[in-house]
């Protein structure tokens, strides 16, 4: 865990790292997304959903338009804006939490900040080849916290990936006190890699001798699947394991489909791994 952190969001809500696990919550508005593709993706569902997730505790939700499953289908900026507009106009208002976009391409980024959400999630980790240094600057213009991940496959090349996200960030002036660092699992790894680096994730809590926040986002994911052999719709418990792991070894914010248990089981790592019980 790292030392406490706030970062100021445009709308003027909280953002702490290090009083306790944050819980980001995961809403996919997409009609393919692997888990749970088409099931949010009514206005009325997705707000509902959006609430419950809240009520239930959590600390961010993590607005999605386009599937990044094995082998998607990418969709343009223009159709990822439209489908996400008519959401965000009616989430953000009623929304207690930050919010943040899911997304690899600047333009979608801009228009959401614009719509009212505080955070970009790249998975790109700033590096999307048809638009080099395009996301960073919109992150610089805004001055908003990023989500930079990995798509690399060892612990190394996932460093590698990390400094070149804070080469592009001095390249255009953005803050790296705004980034938050994600290993990128079931990206670009194969499932024995997977489970090294979540083995090894302490490893990550640095990048050249300055700690940055670490979010994990493995919930229901592939490599669940071939260490257990469950099916998509029975991996909570799995990934509330992996969760209490990568709070162990460090991480900060944890990315889920399940906010109910995973916020239980944050809550008791927590208490006994980082933070006394008040």
């Amino acid at each position: 865990m790292i030392n406490k952190k706030i970062f100021k969001l445009r709308s003027e809500k909280n953002l702490i790292i290090g009083e306790k696990t944050l819980v980001m919550g995961i809403l996919n508005i997409t009609p393919d997304s692997f888990s749970d593709g088409g099931k949010w993706n009514a206005i009325d569902s997705a707000k509902k959903h959006v609430e419950d997730m809240i009520n239930t505790g959590a600390d961010i939700i993590d607005i999605g338009a386009e599937s990044t499953r094995p082998n998607f289908k990418a969709i343009t900026a223009d159709e990822e804006i439209a489908r996400l507009e008519p959401f965000l106009k009616s989430i953000v208002n009623d929304c207690s939490v930050p919010l943040s976009i899911d997304t690899y391409k600047s333009k979608t980024a801009e228009t959401a900040i614009n719509l009212g959400v505080d955070i970009i999630n790249d998975i790109s980790g700033l590096q999307y080849e048809s638009e080099p240094l395009k996301m960073a600057k919109v992150a610089a213009k805004y001055n908003i916290p990023v989500i930079a991940m990995s798509n690399s496959e060892c612990i190394d090349s996932i460093k590698n990936d990390f400094n070149k996200t804070l080469n592009i960030a001095d390249e255009v002036e953005l803050d790296k006190n705004n980034i938050i660092f994600d290993p990128g699992i079931g990206f670009g790894k194969t499932q024995e890699e997977n489970l090294e680096i979540l083995r090894r994730l302490n490893e990550l809590k640095k990048i050249d001798g300055v700690e940055y926040p670490l979010l994990l986002g493995v919930s229901r994911k592939s490599v669940i699947g071939y260490a257990t052999n469950l099916p998509v719709n029975e991996r909570d418990e799995a990934t509330g394991a992996i969760c209490v792991l990568g709070i162990a070894k460090g991480v900060d914010i944890v990315r889920v489909h399940n906010v109910d248990m995973i916020v239980k089981m944050c809550k008791m790592a927590d208490s006994i791994i980082k933070f006394k019980l008040e």
